[in-house]
C-alpha cells in the first residue's frame, strides 16, 4: 500500500508510449478530476451489498461469501451507470475508443485477471471500509507480470513486485466513511437498539449522537430499516428535522443551499449522498468573531458546550434537483 508519488511518476514514464492507456487515463480524470464521483460509487456499492435497509448490517464481515463475490460485478455495473461508458466488445467497457476491463478487490492486490484480459487495459479498483481508503489505477496486462495459479477459472493475480507498473488515477484516497462501522460500540448500540426503537427514533438518535460528521444515505437506511427512509429526515411532527431543530440541531443535506450554510458557519460540508447534523446558537457578544450565517432574520453560529440549547431556525427548502 505504500506507493509514493515518485512511484507513480515512474509508472507514467513507463506508460508514456502506450497511447491508449494515456488516453483512457486523461478521459477518466477529465470526467472526475477529484475522484469524488468514483468514491461515491464505491460507497454506494458497499452500502448496496450490505443492504442495511432490509438486514440492519453495516459491517463487511457480515456479508455472505456469495455477496462478497458479487461485489466486483456491482462495482463494474455502477461505474458503468455513473460514467455512461460505452459497452465493450471484448472487455467490460469501451472508454474513448479503448477496450477496458474492470476488476475490483476488497483486498489490495487481490484483483483476479482472466485469460481474456491478456494484453488489454484493466481498471483496477480497491476499497476498504475498515480503513476508509480506496484506489483506482490502470494497467496493461502482461503475462509475465502475473502469478501462476491453479483456480478453476484460470484467473491470475498481479505479482507484488509488478504493482509499481500500475498507473494510479487516485491512490489511497479517502473513502466516504461507513459511520456506523466506525462509531464506538456503545454509541452505536444506543442508536440501533434492535427491537427497542422504531426506525424514526433510530434516525433521530443517529443525527443527535453523530454531529458534524458526514452520514451517508446507507447509514440512514440502516438506522431506519424502512423503504421511505428519507422521509424520516423531513420536517413534520415526530420527524428528525423537526424534533432535533427544537434541540438546536440542524440537518444539512447534499444541496447547494445547505452546503453553503454549513460552509459559512464552519460545519462539516455534506457531499453527494451525505447529510451532516450540527447544533447552532444565536450569535451573542461572547461568541466574538466566530463564523456565522443569517437564517430567519437572525445570526447563528456553531454551538459549543457553553451554549444553552435553543430552537434552531429552519433550513431553506430544497428540491431533489438542487442536489449536486
Amino acid at each position: 500500500m505504500d506507493i509514493s508519488a515518485a512511484a507513480n511518476v515512474a509508472a507514467v514514464g513507463a506508460a508514456a508510449e502506450d497511447r491508449d492507456l494515456i488516453t483512457v487515463r486523461e478521459y477518466l480524470l477529465d470526467l472526475d478530476p477529484s475522484g469524488v464521483r468514483f468514491a461515491t460509487v464505491l460507497r454506494d456499492t458497499i452500502d448496496q451489498l450490505l443492504n442495511g435497509e432490509a438486514t440492519g448490517r453495516y459491517d463487511w464481515k457480515d456479508l455472505r461469501q456469495t455477496e462478497k463475490t458479487h461485489a466486483g460485478s456491482l462495482v463494474e455495473i455502477n461505474l458503468h451507470r455513473e460514467f455512461d461508458f460505452n459497452d465493450g466488445t471484448s472487455m467490460d467497457y469501451e472508454i474513448s475508443g479503448v477496450q477496458v476491463d474492470c476488476k475490483y478487490s476488497q483486498a489490495f492486490g487481490g484483483w483476479m485477471i482472466p485469460p481474456e484480459a491478456m494484453n488489454h487495459l484493466c481498471l483496477l479498483v480497491w476499497a476498504d471500509d475498515y480503513t476508509s481508503r480506496w484506489s483506482a489505477g490502470l494497467l496493461r496486462i502482461e503475462e509475465e507480470w502475473l502469478n501462476q495459479g491453479s483456480n478453476r477459472d484460470k484467473k491470475l493475480t498481479i505479482k507484488a513486485k509488478h504493482r509499481n507498473k500500475i498507473l494510479w488515477l487516485w491512490h489511497d484516497a479517502e473513502l466516504p466513511e461507513n459511520v456506523l462501522l466506525h462509531l464506538p460500540a456503545d454509541t452505536r448500540s444506543k442508536i440501533l437498539l434492535p427491537g427497542k426503537l422504531k426506525g424514526q427514533a433510530r434516525v433521530i438518535e443517529l443525527f443527535r449522537r453523530v454531529q458534524n460528521r458526514p452520514i451517508s444515505r446507507g447509514a440512514v437506511r440502516t438506522a431506519a430499516q424502512q423503504l421511505d427512509y428519507l422521509a424520516r429526515l423531513r420536517e413534520g411532527k415526530g420527524r428528525a428535522r423537526t424534533v432535533l431543530r427544537e434541540e438546536g440541531i440542524l440537518i444539512a443535506g447534499p444541496y447547494r443551499k445547505h452546503r453553503d450554510i454549513a460552509r459559512q458557519i464552519g460545519a462539516c460540508v455534506p457531499l453527494r449522498g451525505e447529510f451532516v447534523s450540527f447544533r447552532v446558537a444565536e450569535l451573542k457578544p461572547h461568541h466574538g468573531d466566530r463564523p456565522y450565517v443569517e437564517l430567519d432574520g437572525k445570526s447563528w453560529v456553531l454551538a459549543d458546550q457553553t451554549d444553552t440549547p435553543e430552537t434552531a431556525p429552519r433550513l431553506p427548502k430544497v428540491t431533489a434537483e438542487a442536489e449536486f
